[in-house]
């Protein structure tokens, strides 16, 4: 069966764009792969008609993405190209079906409800195995990928997703691919990347973290720099996380991290607060107040211009127990916003990998 979308877009504005990429990616999580891919300005509705009037005649359904404020207008459309009526974001007819969209991952999650009516039509359903896993090296990725898709035997689809440092590897097959080859595709990604795997299921990584801190019983506390509390911030996210978490101190200036988490003078003045030696004594500065099990410290730029001996991107993590503390160094590259949320994830991945 064939499936198609077409993205309207605001080209007037060369600052306007559509995320159609979670959309997309909710359709392959479910089998559907669109054969065509068309980009539209909103306001040509001719075009877009006439788009959709060839699409229905060669395809089986017919997605449009655009943002929320078009919906109605491009239901309008495609209801006058159909000759039918919506029931809700779908309208099918018995050649073609239909749905409007909207970007993000409020249409993303419409396409996923969008996927058992795609079903009942195609007489089939798709099976997937979800892998997340984080701090992946892109040459061992690219050799798992290589092994997993050779031994799939273009029965398979693996699609795999990148965000922030998280990586989304699905594997998505439908009823009638031989177990076998599904088992041993997935067995070989989680050979060759099992050590970055955090999770065989769709979550997120402060959710396997706080799974791992209320098994063993364990508090957690952090101390942030530049990422400014966003990892006490993913974690008190989680429903339940106040049995887990104990408190998060968020020391941007120098005297901060002297006066509440007792770094010295010495290495802010001689190592800067951009270093191992102060990631290190943040993280150590928690442990030792012995109100929590586990300390998560960050420290690094993430810009816009460099500091001090600290370029941009570049970053120390401490993870601490009451036994060691270990300090990892990146260097991460991409917007502030990227280089941020990056650490944000690492952080928590590292403290997870800690505890496991």
């Amino acid at each position: 069966m064939k499936y198609a979308a077409i993205v309207l877009r605001n080209t007037k504005n060369p600052l306007s764009s559509v995320d159609y990429s979670p959309v997309h990616d909710a359709l392959l999580s479910g089998g559907v792969f669109l054969d065509e891919l068309v980009f539209l300005s909103y306001d040509a509705p001719s075009e877009t008609a006439a788009a959709i009037s060839r699409l229905s005649l060669e395809c089986d359904g017919v997605f449009l993405i655009c943002d929320s404020v078009l919906v109605p207008s491009a239901q309008n459309t495609v209801a006058n190209v159909a000759g039918g009526s919506f029931e809700g974001d779908v309208l099918e007819t018995k050649r073609c079906l239909y749905a409007v969209l909207c970007d993000g991952e409020y249409g993303a999650a419409a396409a996923e409800e969008l996927l058992a009516r795609i079903d009942s039509r195609r007489n089939n359903s798709y099976l997937r195995v979800v892998m997340k896993m984080a701090c992946v090296p892109s040459e061992r990725l690219e050799k798992a990928l290589r092994l997993a898709r050779e031994a799939a035997r273009d029965l398979l689809y693996i699609h795999a997703a990148e965000r922030y440092g998280v990586l989304r590897v699905e594997v998505i097959y439908d009823t009638k691919t031989p177990k076998m080859i599904a088992d041993e595709t997935v067995r070989i990604l989680a050979s060759e990347l099992g050590e970055y795997i955090y999770a065989l299921e769709d979550i997120s990584l402060a959710e396997r973290l706080y799974s791992a801190l209320k098994l063993r019983r364990m508090h957690v506390s952090t101390a942030e720099s530049f990422t400014a509390g966003g990892v006490g911030r993913a974690i008190v996210q989680v429903a339940g996380a106040s049995e887990i978490f104990y408190e998060g101190i968020n020391a941007y200036d120098a005297k901060a991290k002297k006066d509440r988490l007792n770094v010295s003078e010495y290495t802010l003045m001689k190592k800067g607060a951009v270093s191992e030696e102060t990631a290190y004594e943040m993280a150590a500065g928690l442990i030792k107040q012995g109100n929590c099990d586990l300390a998560i410290a960050t420290t690094g730029n993430a810009g816009p211009a460099p500091s001090g001996n600290a370029p941009v991107g570049l970053c120390f993590i401490a993870i601490a127990t009451k036994d060691r503390v270990r300090v990892f160094r990146f260097r991460l590259s991409g917007s502030r916003e990227t280089v941020t949320e990056t650490a944000v994830n690492l952080a928590l991945f590292l403290a997870y990998r800690e505890i496991k």
